[in-house]
């Protein structure tokens, strides 16, 4: 026991905090998972003007993150993290006291809009805290707090949409309120770019220039986000293909079963984040991108070819591990690459080139499916998870290399 917890200690006081404001804040998440319920039975559009709403939430995220890691790398993670939470907080509550449409969607427009600013920031404040050889302890504790609050949030959620509509917003607002609150008062603004930097890598020492012109010094940052956006693409089958295969498999107790996979996942992930992270925290980040790939490929590969639940559930563990091993490495990957007065910038880069994935791996899999069903494309997924997991480890030689210059340009 000692040892799996040993990853997590001798961090920063300040992560802890930081883990803690992370549960609030998720556990209070509850306007999201239900906008689309809430559009449709509670303001009475259609399905239609929902499914467009909905889109533009997720839309105007990307220019959002873009601005914040921005702003955030110019004036402060925590300031910038602080006003957006704030702010986005602030734009839910005429969402209780209203019954205007346009009014609430408006507000909930705005209020997606500055959150967008906030996970850069975050992202940001994060690395600026944890040391080099803490990120990985720190990075699986900040994943392990999102998942402990979403375990326990859409249940609240789904109590409040039901009996208590105005609390759906008002918790989230308050929620976040508080998470503000506990970073305001315990954390330090983690960077100023008056201020002079210390780093222990060379590669996170302040860079000159723009964005573009650092990144051509960062080829195998490139490449990684390029990589990334193909895992994205592979790890979304989970929430689209896999619904539709499991009810094709069992028709009328499909959306039973795809519920219980849904909890057997979200179990995993708070009982093997520990296990996972211990065992592989001596790894380099892009070993654990390898075999991030190889689990994805088994774990999803094996779908198309079986028909019994309980395998479906083996299935779930096995590719639940390729999803922790990925969110906890990926982050540390780009921190390390990082140089800290563009940290905030390439954390929205990072997250734009997953949703970019994301959304490509929903239109290319919904096409792919209407012709050819829906068994067939996990065949396509196993072999494009073992390409994957081979450019990552081609990746790996190519980026320790890239280090080297850049260490002795430096």
């Amino acid at each position: 026991m000692n040892r799996l917890i040993k990853n997590y200690k001798g961090l920063p006081k300040e992560m802890y905090i930081i883990c803690f404001s992370t549960i609030i804040n998720r556990l209070g998440d509850f306007v999201v998972p239900f906008l689309a319920l809430y559009l449709t039975q509670k303001i009475g559009m259609s399905e239609g003007l929902s499914g467009f709403i909905v889109t533009i939430s997720a839309i105007i995220g990307i220019p959002a993150a873009i601005m914040g890691g921005k702003v955030s790398d110019m004036f402060g993670r925590k300031k910038v993290y602080i006003y957006a939470q704030s702010l986005s907080a602030a734009a839910l509550i005429p969402c209780a006291v209203t019954k205007n449409p346009v009014i609430t969607v408006v507000c909930l427009l705005l209020s997606t809009f500055l959150n967008g600013f906030v996970r850069p920031a975050f992202s940001s404040m994060v690395t600026d805290i944890l040391p080099q050889e803490k990120r990985q302890g720190g990075f699986s504790l900040q994943y392990l707090s999102i998942n402990v609050g979403v375990a326990i949030g859409p249940i609240l959620a789904g109590f409040l949409f039901n009996n208590l509509l105005p609390m759906l917003f008002l918790g989230d607002a308050l929620t976040s309120f508080i998470a503000v609150f506990l970073i305001w008062k315990n954390v330090k603004e983690t960077y100023s770019p008056d201020s002079h930097v210390k780093v222990e890598n060379k590669a996170e020492r302040v860079e000159k220039g723009n964005t573009l012109q650092m990144l051509r010094k960062r080829p195998h940052l490139c490449l990684f986000f390029l990589l990334s956006a193909v895992y994205s693409f592979i790890y979304t089958q989970h929430r689209f293909s896999l619904p539709i295969t499991i009810d094709a498999q069992f028709a009328s107790q499909g959306a039973k079963y795809f519920g219980y996979v849904m909890s057997i996942n979200a179990i995993s992930v708070l009982v093997l984040t520990v296990f996972i992270s211990a065992i592989t925290r001596k790894n380099h980040q892009l070993t654990n991108m390898v075999f991030s790939g190889l689990l994805y490929a088994i774990g999803f590969g094996m779908i198309g070819y079986i028909n019994n639940f309980w395998l479906f559930a083996i299935s779930t563990v096995i590719w639940t591990g390729g999803e922790i091993l990925s969110t906890i490495s990926s982050g540390v990957y780009v921190a390390n690459n990082s140089p800290s007065n563009y940290r905030a910038r390439l954390s929205a880069i990072s997250s734009i080139g997953w949703a970019v994935g994301a959304a490509l791996s929903t239109f290319i899999s919904g096409a792919y499916m209407q012709v050819h069903g829906c068994k067939t494309i996990w065949t396509a997924i196993f072999f494009m998870s073992l390409i994957a997991a081979g450019l990552m480890f081609s990746l790996k030689v190519f980026s320790k290399n890239m280090e080297k210059k850049l260490h002795s340009a430096m």
